[in-house]
Parts: structure tokens; sequence; C-alpha cells
């Protein structure tokens, strides 16, 4: 699976739902969605997005929050998996991009590409739902189902790795911030 395949079908059936983009596919996401409540999250902190994703979720338990990561950013702040797990917003869906290589640094294959199992590790933290898909058709007709049940929901994704370079964010930080805190206040 490619990670614009998967994204363009998320994107195919997100309706209101705030959605934090990190590294590869914040380079993606905004080809795809320039929804208010999009934060693009770039230049980002490798790791950050989780518990970003899960202090909106915890502020604002009346929206949908889906954080999409990539596979090196979870191994830098595995610890989010067990946060996240013993505080269960139910609003939260975490999507990790498990592609094997730091794409937006150059390429370099993450500690344990090919063996990490991410969705296992949530599991054991505590995760009540739990996915991990390898194949488009699979996604694709999961999606629906996943933006409607309640969370927190872990899915790993498996996608082919597709080095490449931190593009320009859609706007400058503030400019995006600020429309991101009125997308949530509406």
């Amino acid at each position: 699976m490619r990670t614009e395949d998967c994204l363009r079908e998320l994107a195919r059936h997100r309706t209101d739902e705030v959605v934090i983009a990190a590294m590869t596919s914040a380079m993606v996401w905004p080809m795809l969605s320039d929804h208010p409540r999009d934060l693009i999250y770039v230049p980002s902190t490798m790791g950050g997005a989780p518990a970003l994703g899960l202090g909106l979720a915890l502020a604002r338990p009346d929206r949908r929050v889906i954080v999409l990561n990539g596979d090196g950013s979870m191994l830098m702040n595995l610890g989010s998996l067990v946060t996240i797990g013993e505080q269960a917003p139910p609003n939260l869906l975490l999507i990790v991009f498990d592609n094997g290589i730091y794409a937006v640094t150059g390429g370099q294959a993450t500690p344990g590409a090919g063996r990490v199992e991410f969705a296992a590790m949530a599991s054991g933290a505590g995760w009540p739902r739990v996915h991990r898909f390898a194949d488009l058709p699979a996604w694709s007709v999961a999606v629906p189902s996943l933006l409607a049940v309640p969370g927190p929901v872990f899915v790993q994704l498996t996608v082919a790795p597709e080095p490449g370079s931190i593009s320009a964010p859609p706007a400058p930080m503030s400019e995006r911030l600020a429309r991101f805190r009125a997308a949530l206040d509406a």
C-alpha cells in the first residue's frame, strides 16, 4: 500500500473530525484536505503527535480526533501508547503508517523495521480496539467503521517506503493555528 492511497480513503470518509497530520502524512494530507480542523504539524517534533491528539481528545470530548503518525515517530514516544490506553478517550483514533524508514530525514531504516508490532504494543497497553492492515481493499472497507466506533482506536498500516523530504507547510504556522483554534470553537 502507498501512504497517499491510504490517506485518500480516509479523506473520502472524513467529515468534521480533527485531523493531526505529522511527518510523512503531513506532506500528503494537505493535497487531499483543506479542512479548518486539519492541523498540519510541520515542522513537527517526532513523537509528539499522539500526545497532542490525546490532549485535544480530552479537552474536546465532543470532537473526534484522528492522529496520523509515522512508525519512526511512534518509536520515539512508545510511552504515549500506555498513557492513551490508561486515559481511554472514546474520541481518539491513532493511525501509524509503518513504512520501516525515517522517510523525512533521508530514508534510513527504523530500528526493528519489519519486525516491530505496534498493534501488539497498543493492545498490550490496554487499547480496546486495535487493527492492522497491509492491503488497500481491507483498509478501504474498514475506514467508515473505524471512524464511527468508540475509541481509543489504534491502526497500524503497513505501507511502502517512499523516502522524501519535508515539504513547505501550507501556510505560516501562526495562520494555521489561528484557523485551527477558530474551527475547534465552532
